[in-house]
């Protein structure tokens, strides 16, 4: 009898979760889809099944973290998205790697032509040593890579994500590999990259080694909007292909160069009045100029200030547009004040924006939302 599309995606679930149910009961270690049933294409219309793994946390659950923003780069590009959900009492190196091992066998075996793992922090390791128990996993992708606690509270084992990742790497005998290590990581021991580099090409495993790639700072940096931006069609193609000679760089200049868009928008705009030659407008005179930056959820930013009359100083501030549809560029109009030297905009009702001048003569940049739940830094830099 001929199955339609949704039963034998139906069946591809089902056959999944008995797969996990296959595991003690205490592992409780089971693949979903990332974005729900209705978001699968199955085996003979994806590009390819993609598994993200979350890290594990020793206070929360972590099978509750949000998806990051880069997989659904690649569901856009038309993978099957999954997540390895996970619950702490049993969620060890051994027995999820071995799960997420048999989950990869298990796709293959369904008619996926490829599977790619993903995995943050200690998903991150999980992926990596499933790749060394199954030939079957084309490639792996790790962000910020970590099993061992961190330097705050775990001291005295924190080097071990260092030390214990390396043998990983050498249990690896097919995947290509790509690893994100990112500055001001408290789980870093540091110095991880050119070792896995080293590693990876003793091995002959194609890879990319992305180590402290500017403007991304902290363990959590890959689940960023500025990460997607940045590294994102570079994901996308290496879960598809080795990397060639000829590939664009891997490091997009995505919020240190401006866009054309944002440039244009960032534009002043007539006003009326003229300005004053007042103390006050004297020192303000310093952050006159168009100044340009990107915030850590992927939206560009240009503050325009082109004009001092007297106490007031006013300029316009642009927002490029966000990951997601309902998000586009906006543009307004603001009036402010220099208080101990720093420029603010605090009119009633809207966003509070603060910009200090720093030593190197960039601005330290902060954004507040006005119901006072949100806050965002950067720095930025003048374009004129």
């Amino acid at each position: 009898m001929r199955r339609t599309v949704g039963q034998a995606l139906l069946g591809l679930v089902v056959a999944l979760a008995m797969l996990g149910s296959a595991q003690p009961a205490a592992a409780q270690i089971h693949l979903n889809p990332a974005y729900g049933d209705g978001a699968l294409l199955g085996p003979t219309m994806a590009r390819g099944a993609v598994v993200w793994s979350h890290g594990r946390s020793v206070d929360v659950e972590d099978s509750n973290a949000p998806t990051p923003l880069y997989m659904k780069t690649m569901k856009d590009a038309g993978w099957d998205v999954f997540r390895l959900d996970r619950m702490r009492v049993s969620d060890t190196l051994p027995n999820s790697s071995r799960a997420l091992a048999g989950y990869a066998d298990q796709l293959k075996d369904r008619g996926y032509r490829k599977v790619v793992l993903t995995g943050q922090s200690f998903g991150a390791f999980l992926s990596l040593m499933a790749a060394g128990q199954s030939d079957r996993v084309d490639a792996v992708v790790g962000t910020a890579p970590a099993a061992f606690g961190n330097f705050s509270d775990s001291y005295d084992s924190f080097r071990d994500n260092a030390a214990q990742l390396w043998p990983i790497l050498r249990g690896i005998h097919n995947a290509r590999v790509m690893l994100f290590f990112f500055h001001g990581d408290d789980f870093d021991p540091g110095g991880r990259g050119e070792s896995a580099r080293s590693i990876l090409s003793s091995r002959g495993l194609d890879h990319i080694v992305v180590d402290q790639p500017a403007l991304l700072t902290g363990h959590g940096a890959a689940t960023t909007g500025m990460f997607v931006r940045r590294f994102g069609a570079c994901i996308l193609r290496f879960a598809e292909a080795p990397p060639r000679r000829g590939d664009p760089s891997c490091d997009e200049s995505w919020g240190r160069t401006p866009s054309a868009e944002l440039m244009r928008a960032a534009a002043p705009e007539p006003r009326t009045g003229s300005g004053t030659s007042s103390p006050a407008g004297t020192g303000a005179r310093s952050f006159l100029g168009v100044w340009y930056g990107a915030y850590i959820n992927g939206r560009e930013i240009a503050l325009a200030v082109d004009r001092v009359d007297g106490d007031a100083v006013y300029a316009d501030y642009v927002l490029g547009p966000g990951m997601e549809a309902d998000q586009p560029m906006e543009r307004a109009q603001r009036k402010g004040r220099i208080e101990n030297d720093e420029l603010v905009f605090d009119e009633k009702g809207r966003n509070v924006l603060r910009y200090s001048i720093r030593t190197d003569g960039r601005l330290s940049a902060t954004w507040l939302d006005r119901s006072g739940k949100g806050r965002l830094e950067t720095t930025l830099r003048r374009m004129d």
